[in-house]
């Protein structure tokens, strides 16, 4: 382990949509920065675009390795990272039979039914009064109920899921105190319904992995009841529910911007987005990558053997890729963000989540022409989570 350097605590301070400016002096002075998370060993920081792709893309960098390992992490338990712990040709095939069932045309299909769903949702804040919590309201409840439908969960069930789902990314969970509990009710949960397509297959996205699994491409059991359960809960559910309040947070205190995409709502899947790379969402750079060998850049030699935590949020703010990387635009036009990862570890999910937050957006613009916070920015709650940050209570008035 490379000695002799500064190891700063980690994750820096927190600032609602904004991001510590720590990481800009990182960027500019340190581009490979020594930091230590609350659990495991100390790790290299990537804070410059270049260099958090070329970690994320060179094979000389793995996350197979850190399986095992006393891995940089926000938890103190060590677990199983699924999909996220593989390298290729394991990740490849993995993602290519995630990919058969994850298909664009089935997740554009879902277009009219959460335009649909956006407005029942707003039905019944409105029906409640002038005001209401967006994020009880609207934000947790949608991408469950689409995750849920494409899985094939019962409706009756849909509240479960929210449930595990917050207990998966909640700071509860940073000491273990609920995270086997709830892993284990998910894996066994969804391994009942695995038993049902196999005795009833249904064209739901579950029914599709299950026939990819039972069909010769060689899923097993156990990455099956992964890629379904806690990959796409964590990743297609929390992700949305903590992104949607924090753009309607961000587009309320840019009043400017706000209005340019009330006026110009063909802006909207732009703007999504220059979102995207403006609001942090996660905590943290999370998912070390570590070197199989000597590897010299951003000025530094990490040696074989350390990890390096990609920081996305901090590489989305880069001068060197971003014109006026500190200005929210949403009539920007190149904006290679990271936002979803990059290289063999994109979100498979990326298009569905663009798709929820157009769709969510638009709904909410078209149906409250008067938006505004119920009790002021300084009113809104923030959670700070160890996967996902965002509001945890936006009140809304119209």
């Amino acid at each position: 382990m490379t000695t002799g350097t500064e190891v700063r605590p980690y994750p820096f301070e927190m600032h609602e949509i904004g991001i510590s400016p720590l990481y800009a002096r990182l960027r500019a002075e340190e581009p490979l920065s020594r930091v230590k998370l609350p659990f495991g060993e100390p790790a290299w920081l990537a804070t410059r675009h270049a260099d958090v792709k070329l970690v994320m893309t060179d094979p000389r960098f793995s996350r197979a390795v850190a399986q095992g390992l006393d891995q940089p992490r926000m938890r103190r338990e060590l677990t199983g990272d699924g999909i996220m712990g593989m390298d290729p040709p394991d990740h490849t095939r993995l993602r290519r039979l995630a990919g058969k069932a994850f298909t664009a045309r089935r997740v554009e299909q879902l277009r009219s039914s959460i335009r649909e769903l956006s407005h029942r949702l707003i039905d019944g804040m409105t029906a409640a009064g002038r005001s209401a919590d967006l994020v009880e309201g609207f934000a947790r409840p949608l991408p469950v109920t689409v995750i849920c439908d494409l899985l094939g969960v019962p409706f009756e069930d849909h509240h479960i899921f929210r449930e595990w789902t917050e207990g998966l990314t909640d700071d509860s969970t940073a000491k273990g105190d609920v995270l086997y509990e709830v892993g284990g009710k998910l894996e066994e949960y969804m391994a009942g319904l695995v038993a049902q397509r196999r005795e009833e297959p249904t064209d739901d996205l579950l029914g599709a992995l299950v026939y990819a699994r039972d069909n010769g491409d060689r899923l097993t059991e156990d990455e099956l009841i992964s890629i379904a359960g806690a990959g796409l809960l964590t990743g297609g559910v929390e992700t949305v529910s903590s992104a949607l309040p924090s753009f309607v947070f961000t587009l309320l205190t840019h009043p400017d911007q706000l209005e340019l995409l009330r006026s110009e709502p063909e802006l909207l899947p732009r703007a999504v987005d220059e979102l995207m790379r403006y609001v942090p969402i996660n905590t943290a750079a999370m998912f070390a990558r570590y070197a199989l060998e000597d590897v010299s850049f951003g000025g530094t030699v990490v040696r074989a053997g350390d990890p390096v935590l990609p920081a996305l949020h901090a590489a989305n703010r880069d001068p060197e890729v971003f014109e006026d990387p500190e200005r929210l635009d949403i009539t920007r036009s190149h904006n290679p963000h990271v936002a979803f990862g990059h290289g063999p570890h994109h979100c498979i999910g990326a298009q569905l989540a663009r798709l929820e937050l157009q769709e969510t957006l638009k709904a909410l613009l078209e149906r409250f022409p008067e938006l505004r916070f119920a009790d002021g920015p300084e009113g809104v709650e923030w959670k700070y989570g160890v996967i996902v940050r965002g509001p945890s209570r936006l009140r809304l008035a119209w």
